[in-house]
């Protein structure tokens, strides 16, 4: 009878300690859980910028170090020379773009919302254009002198562009704001190349194990440094060297036909047609000599792609048109201008990760299971 009696104690006792082991690992797991969740609350408007920043830091690590070489290895001082650098290239251009973007967007928006939206009579010399010249001055013509039907038929829609634009114009400043923040800490992040590169690769190992891992890290560099480069970096020179032919040539709005520019070359569309309603408008008011090189130029910023891409491009891995298509508009209408870059790079990377995986997995043998190393295993 004892022994009997002493079963159903023990088995008390161990149930207890079960109920309270469980709930002493649901507390710590409750706290840790609300521990992050404060600590992403706390960074989660900085995720974008610090993102940013370490893209550009992968997509730069190769230059950087030979030009730090060439400066005795001192990495601090040479970060901070092409942080000043780049930001007096880049940043003259892009405030300029920008003004002229918020001003065009924002006369476009007014002119919308009080129907004072016109269409000048065409030149008669568009009519002498070659192939296209009749049929381009007859739909012009129309369109100035009944304009008003058309714009009451598409009212709503034309609302709906006057908002994206706005907006647009809102966030081209916080745009040039996160751009400064995301590249000093790429640079910090330059200047210490070493420590960063080894906590990426430790936190690779750490989720898919020391072989794998490491050339897991390795794919995500070079994925990283051939969609910045080859993607963006010329979708970048594309939209700055259209919109400085647009302002040296006295084209209304600028800022926004690079802005589109610039979008139409990060999701992988011609550019050339983009270019074609800021070259009407500069042969139908400008004229002359200046529209006449402003095509040549035009025609040169159009084509650069071409011969920028296999250099820039090709030294990474091919990624899909429709990966980065979706990842730039994507990113564009969840983050703004700076997720036009960002959104393009991160479904690349995750679409590359996720090709390796089923790569992956596909070697293993019939019957056996894939490799305990491999990510998401």
């Amino acid at each position: 009878m004892s022994g009997s009696d002493s079963h159903p104690s023990r088995s008390s006792e161990e149930l207890a300690s079960t109920i309270r082991n469980v709930i002493e690992v649901s507390v710590r797991l409750g706290a840790i859980a609300l521990l992050v969740i404060g600590c992403l609350m706390i960074v989660a408007p900085f995720v974008s910028i610090v993102l940013w920043g370490l893209i550009i830091a992968v997509a730069a690590d190769a230059p950087f170090d030979a030009i730090a070489r060439a400066f005795g290895g001192r990495r601090g001082l040479t970060a901070a020379l092409l942080l000043i650098v780049t930001l007096l290239i880049l940043l003259v251009p892009i405030v300029r773009l920008s003004e002229s973007l918020v001003s065009g967007a924002q006369s476009f928006a007014h002119n919308v919302a009080d129907g004072s939206v016109h269409v000048p009579p065409p030149d008669p010399s568009v009519a002498d254009w070659p192939v296209i010249g009749p049929r381009v001055f007859e739909g012009w013509t129309a369109a100035s002198e009944n304009l008003a039907g058309a714009l009451s038929r598409a009212q709503p829609q034309l609302e709906a562009v006057s908002r994206w634009l706005l907006g647009a114009a809102g966030s081209a400043g916080a745009g040039v704001l996160q751009l400064v923040g995301s590249l000093l800490i790429a640079g910090v992040m330059l200047a210490r190349g070493e420590g960063r590169r080894r906590a990426i690769e430790r936190f690779a190992i750490r989720m898919a194990g020391p072989e794998r891992g490491r050339e897991l890290a390795q794919l995500a560099g070079a994925t990283v440094r051939s969609v910045v480069q080859g993607i963006l970096g010329v979708a970048l020179v594309q939209a700055v060297l259209a919109g400085g032919g647009f302002m040296l040539a006295g084209v209304p709005a600028a800022g926004l036909w690079a802005l589109l520019v610039l979008v139409a070359a990060v999701v992988q569309l011609p550019v050339a047609l983009v270019m074609i309603p800021p070259l009407i408008i500069a042969f139908s008011k400008i004229g002359g000599l200046t529209a006449v090189l402003l095509l040549v130029w035009s025609l040169a910023v159009a084509l650069i792609d071409n011969f920028l891409k296999p250099i820039l491009f090709g030294r990474g891995v091919d990624v899909p048109a429709l990966v980065i298509f979706m990842g730039a508009i994507g990113g564009m209408l969840t983050m703004g201008i700076i997720g036009l870059f960002l959104g393009s790079v991160v479904l690349a990377l995750g679409f590359a990760l996720f090709m390796a995986w089923l790569e992956d997995s596909d070697s293993a043998e019939p019957g056996e299971a894939a490799p305990a190393t491999a990510p998401g295993s």
